[in-house]
């Protein structure tokens, strides 16, 4: 198949839409539903990181995206006790490291994450499905699934869920081309190489970087190879917790991924794992209360007459204190960053989410004032010599 019709372009007056090649087949089968345009935007970004995760990691990778950057991406490490709780799987399941990676990518920032577009590097298992099943989601690309992974999501939304299976041995032609305000531009693919190599030029005084710092600077820097610039990437323990994309400040974007780094941490105070919400509650309700719970707006789940529609049993408030106070138990978070820090005030930001480790492109007048400031709190940074922008 060479072509594909779509439902319409980014919105609905766009019409007639299409993917199509110039030159042999379609890399990609929809196995059901029918995806639209931004649905292939998010799913051929999407399957170029978590298929450049793995191949850099060893490990499987899953990202969830929404508008064509990524909610979360995570390699398929185990699920901790407490990772269970906050991403509400249920102690006893049986997870496959697959369903692992997914579950951490999805979890990350559930409130980007809902209605996404999944990726998975590796066959999509029943496991895995019945967690997507579960979920509000607009599609799923992989390179492959089981019978029962299948028909567990051809039965989701009625068999409108979109699911899509590409063949992992595609590679795309050297050079790209995109019309814009019908305007051809064209560009060679980025086929920069993401790995260790690539954090050997350590800066800092500071040059104890362990294998799982290694790791997750990994996925920070492929995670950002894939976001809509500006961006900064915070990551722990194989999972991105916090993506600040499309901001034009290089200090907005670190605080605002930070922001969603604090809250994913937040999530674990006990005084939120211990909420008791409501019988029945819908998971985006929920969701929603967990967010502005643990806000400056938490009284708008708080007040007379709107509690009871989410909690069981009235929490206190999560106090301003309390919050300060778990936020400064952080630790060991990795911090990647797709162009140059211009000053040291982004470290500043970073260290108050728990960062211990950096991974930036270097080449600034002022990486003198950032390193300094990296020494200050006896952080370790490389310098990768590499930009990513993507737009």
């Amino acid at each position: 198949m060479k072509e594909l019709e779509l439902k319409y372009g980014c919105n609905p007056n766009q019409k007639p839409a299409r993917i199509l090649m110039k030159q042999g087949e379609l890399p990609v089968e929809v196995l059901s539903g029918k995806p639209g345009y931004i649905n292939f935007l998010d799913a051929f970004n999407a399957w170029q990181l978590v298929k450049e995760l793995k191949e850099a990691t060893g490990l499987p990778a899953a990202a969830s995206f929404k508008h064509v950057s990524p909610a979360g991406a995570a390699v398929g490490l185990p699920l901790t006790e407490t990772d269970r709780k906050i991403y509400f799987v249920k102690p006893d399941a049986a997870l496959s490291p697959i369903a692992c990676a997914y579950i951490r990518a999805r979890g990350a920032d559930r409130l980007c994450s809902f209605g996404d577009w999944a990726a998975l590097s590796d066959t999509c298992d029943a496991a895995t499905a019945a967690y997507l099943k579960a979920e509000v989601s607009d599609g799923v690309i992989a390179p492959g699934y089981t019978d029962e992974a299948l028909e567990i999501l051809r039965a989701k939304k009625d068999g409108k869920y979109n699911v899509v299976k590409i063949d992992p041995a595609y590679v795309p032609a050297a050079l790209e081309q995109k019309d814009v305000f019908g305007v051809t531009f064209e560009q060679g693919h980025n086929d920069l190489k993401i790995d260790r190599a690539m954090l050997e030029n350590i800066v800092t005084k500071n040059h104890d970087l362990p294998e799982s710092a290694r790791i997750d600077l990994m996925v920070a820097l492929i995670t950002l190879k894939y976001t809509q610039s500006n961006s900064v990437c915070y990551v722990k323990d194989g999972q991105a917790i916090g993506v600040g994309a499309g901001q034009q400040s290089r200090i907005h974007c670190t605080r605002l991924a930070g922001s969603k780094a604090d809250n994913w941490y937040l999530r674990q105070c006990p005084k939120v794992l211990g909420l008791q919400f409501v019988k029945g509650i819908r998971r985006p309700d929920r969701d929603n209360a967990i967010d502005v719970y643990i806000s400056d707006e938490w009284e708008d789940v708080l007040a007379e007459g709107v509690w009871q529609n989410y909690f069981a049993v009235k929490p206190e408030p999560l106090t301003a204190e309390e919050k300060k106070a778990w936020l400064a138990t952080q630790t060991g978070v990795s911090l990647g960053s797709d162009a140059f820090f211009p000053f040291g005030d982004n470290i500043e930001r970073a260290r108050k989410s728990g960062v211990c480790y950096v991974a930036e492109p270097g080449g600034s007048i002022r990486d003198d004032n950032v390193i300094e400031t990296a020494d200050k709190y006896d952080m370790v940074m490389c310098f990768t010599g590499a930009r990513l922008f993507h737009h």
